[in-house]
């Protein structure tokens, strides 16, 4: 196994709208800014053991924040929506469903 897809995925993404997507059998994914479709798929399928049905990804720009008198932003970053074969499940801990 190609040791970057295992730094490819830094987490999930938990909002409504992907607690929603989630029922559907569409995951989202914190990834690499540099990560291609194709690695997130090879990475969701290897880690979860799950069978990916297609890849959407979208770049998010960083808020601007204030930083006591000064205006800063907070980094870039990108996001993966995966969307699974029909059947499959992705489960993280105790029973909870991503």
């Amino acid at each position: 196994m190609n040791p970057r897809l295992l730094q490819v995925i830094l987490g999930p993404v938990v909002s409504e709208k992907s607690t929603a997507a989630g029922e559907t059998g569409t995951h989202v994914f914190r990834v690499r800014p540099d990560a291609t479709k194709h690695e997130i798929q090879q990475a969701v399928e290897k880690i979860f053991e799950v069978k990916v049905q297609s890849v959407r990804t979208l770049n998010m720009a960083g808020k601007v924040k204030r930083f006591g008198g000064r205006l800063g932003r907070r980094n870039h970053w990108k996001k993966a929506y995966v969307s699974l074969a029909p059947g499959e499940k992705i489960e993280l801990g105790e029973g909870d469903q991503v």
